[in-house]
């Protein structure tokens, strides 16, 4: 059973559970990337955290010791929340055992260290948790999906979109004094990673929140340096709204598909546009589909769509079953 909690003052708890008996019979309660159940209360009986971005309430379910994430996951929780994650951890890839069910986690892509979690229940039926998705090439195929839209909308041309590396590479090549603004968990470790996967080999630049995760999760950062250490030309990457901070002599772009700065935008997304959402779950081939993230419409359009291309589809708003913490 999928099923969303309200919380003691009423309202819904973040995304959504999964109540559903393991192939031992045990009933088994799985909460996806959503916040704590107050301790007094009954608890699932994992917090499954598919990554560390704010939306996903991480900050809220690592403080229990049943949250479960992978190792890079928990290590950029600890960076930009300052505090000590209780759950357990894993290398993304590995097979783990929680509360008796076997759990097969795959990377997506979306940011280091984030998760795709398998099981199957008591009657072999296979559940798949993406989380947000990037790249969804090494994701298993599966009976129920649950899975994100955050550029689900096909009726929406922003949802629609390639990443512009090409923009990007030039943008460097062109400009000997350069700035990008990119938030610092995700974006920041994807533009390192593209700079040196051009051949970038110089020093690059950041923040402190941006250079503390980046020198953490990634292995082959190259040379990084705080902001200002440097004497001659660098490449730096900066929070966008830190980019007025800047020197006026160095060029400035933001890695985005969003056209609200005030800077020049270079499209670099850390998801799936609607095509190759739409894509990843015709590979998957569920027998049903239920779309979780993010709030607002995108998640009842991109499930219509799944329903008028042959994949029996429910968004978030439109799931029926909810329990309040007393009876969870």
């Amino acid at each position: 059973m999928v099923f969303r909690e309200k919380n003691s003052r009423g309202s819904f708890k973040p995304h959504l559970s999964i109540k559903f008996r393991s192939t031992e019979g045990k009933l088994v309660t799985f909460s996806i990337d959503t916040t704590r159940t107050p301790a007094k209360y009954q608890q699932p009986d994992a917090y499954l955290i598919t990554h560390a971005h704010s939306d996903h309430n991480g900050k809220s379910a690592m403080l229990s010791d049943r949250s479960v994430c992978s190792e890079k996951t928990a290590i950029a929780l600890e960076i930009r929340h300052d505090r000590k994650y209780a759950g357990r951890t894993f290398k993304v890839g590995e097979t783990i055992d929680v509360s008796g069910v076997k759990v097969h986690t795959f990377p997506n892509f979306h940011t280091v260290g984030s998760t795709s979690f398998l099981w199957e229940n008591e009657v072999g039926t296979r559940i798949l948790v993406t989380g947000d998705v990037k790249d969804a090439s090494m994701l298993p195929k599966c009976d129920l999906l649950i899975t994100e839209a955050n550029y689900g909308d096909p009726g929406d041309t922003t949802c629609f979109f390639d990443d512009d590396l090409e923009g990007f590479e030039n943008a460097v090549r062109d400009n000997p004094s350069i700035a990008f603004g990119a938030y610092a968990f995700g974006k920041a470790q994807r533009a390192v990673e593209l700079l040196r996967g051009f051949g970038y080999d110089g020093v690059i630049e950041m923040d402190e929140k941006s250079l503390s995760l980046t020198r953490t999760l990634l292995e082959d950062a190259g040379e990084l340096e705080y902001l200002g250490n440097c004497c001659g030309d660098s490449i730096c990457i900066v929070p966008p709204w830190d980019l007025d901070k800047l020197p006026s002599n160095i060029s400035k772009f933001v890695m985005t598909g969003r056209s609200d700065y005030r800077y020049p935008a270079i499209q670099i997304s850390d998801h799936l546009d609607a095509r190759g959402l739409v894509d990843m779950v015709k590979n998957i081939d569920p027998e049903f589909t239920v779309v979780y993230h993010p709030n607002g419409h995108r998640p009842g359009r991109f499930a219509k769509h799944l329903d008028s291309i042959g994949f029996n589809s429910l968004s978030i708003d439109q799931i029926e079953n909810v329990l309040s913490n007393e009876f969870v």
